[in-house]
């Protein structure tokens, strides 16, 4: 039987988990609806950019997807949603790492290229943590 402390340790994963769902829901419709100023604001260039915006608008689709799927999820169908959470998190923190160097054009700036590593490292622990509590019971 789980103490007390497991038990609220549990709690506490499962409520970050459903605040970083919320967070991808509203990021992705944001980035979605207005994907330059999207862009512009994560740092990755100004003006108009049709191809940029279209990637834009991919990622968007997929976080509302992810967020989506685990909130309207209940019991193995929540822990298969945080599963490709984990997957798609530490996949964009080595996209994040990668991105830094550039390949004959303009890399990615570091603090743009640190700060997506640090979100998507945190949000691959904070999945991974989840996973364990599923797995472990």
């Amino acid at each position: 039987m789980a103490d007390v402390t497991e038990v609220r340790q549990a709690d506490r994963v499962d409520a970050l988990m459903v605040h970083l769902a919320r967070g991808r829901v509203a990021l992705g419709a944001a980035a979605f609806l207005a994907p330059g100023v999207t862009a512009r604001v994560l740092g990755l260039g100004k003006g108009p950019d049709a191809g940029r915006d279209m990637a834009t608008r991919l990622f968007a689709s997929r976080e509302i997807a992810l967020g989506a799927g685990y909130l309207l999820g209940k019991g193995q169908s929540r822990s298969a949603w945080a599963r490709l959470g984990v997957a798609v998190d530490a996949l964009d923190a080595i996209a994040s790492i990668k991105s830094r160097r550039a390949r004959g054009g303009p890399a990615v700036p570091l603090w743009a290229a640190a700060a997506f590593s640090a979100v998507a490292l945190g949000a691959t622990g904070l999945g991974a943590a989840k996973v364990a509590k599923d797995l472990t019971g």
